[in-house]
């Protein structure tokens, strides 16, 4: 890690920024590839198609995700899913893909170059992200395998919980130096390490 820096708050180079405590950590979380699956489950054979194409089942329960070795499918509305991946997964053949759930009368759209995330953990990772976003990230409220949609700071930002001290946040690539930008700065009265990329996990 880099020394002790409270000039550079906002920088991406791996090391230590704010004060000199260290109650956070910020880490570029890489995708892969992000697909949305658009349908209406309760219509022909769309959810099983989707199970065969990628492994996994799509959420029913609102705000909620599931997740695999390979993937997280995320419920965005009641009739809007996000699959995504960080490595190696079945989010290939594109075409192939979106052809097979058209004809059950769904649709893909591929979102891979649209989208940006971070993990942030730590004790103070809630209080954090409640400097700019309204939603309740207590554990009985935000529990286990919950997202939401809402803001951060003025942007939309999608949240994802991946346990009790530890989320990640998803915004629009053209949002991201805004949405950095508000987490280093948010974080730097506590003190955090920036850490090396890593596939979203």
């Amino acid at each position: 890690m880099l020394e002790h820096d409270t000039e550079a708050v906002g920088a991406a180079v791996p090391g230590h920024y704010g004060a000199a405590g260290t109650g956070i950590a910020l880490e570029p979380a890489t995708i892969a590839a992000a697909w949305n699956v658009q349908a209406r489950l309760e219509r022909g054979a769309i959810a099983e198609k989707v199970e065969q194409l990628f492994g996994v089942a799509l959420p029913r329960v609102p705000n909620t995700y599931v997740r695999t070795e390979a993937l997280h499918a995320l419920w965005l509305g009641p009739e809007s899913w996000l699959l995504i991946a960080g490595g190696e997964s079945p989010l290939i053949a594109f075409e192939e893909k979106r052809d097979a759930i058209n004809a059950e009368g769904g649709a893909l759209f591929d979102w891979s170059a649209s989208r940006c995330a971070w993990r942030i953990a730590g004790v103070r990772a809630a209080t954090v992200l409640n400097k700019g976003c309204p939603l309740d990230f207590d554990p009985r409220v935000f529990g286990a395998n919950a997202c939401a949609q809402s803001v951060l700071g003025h942007v939309n930002a999608l949240f994802l919980r991946d346990h009790e001290s530890a989320f990640t946040v998803m915004v629009a690539r053209s949002f991201a130096r805004d949405a950095w930008g508000f987490l280093c700065a948010s974080a730097a009265q506590y003190g955090y390490d920036v850490l090396p990329p890593s596939p979203m996990r």
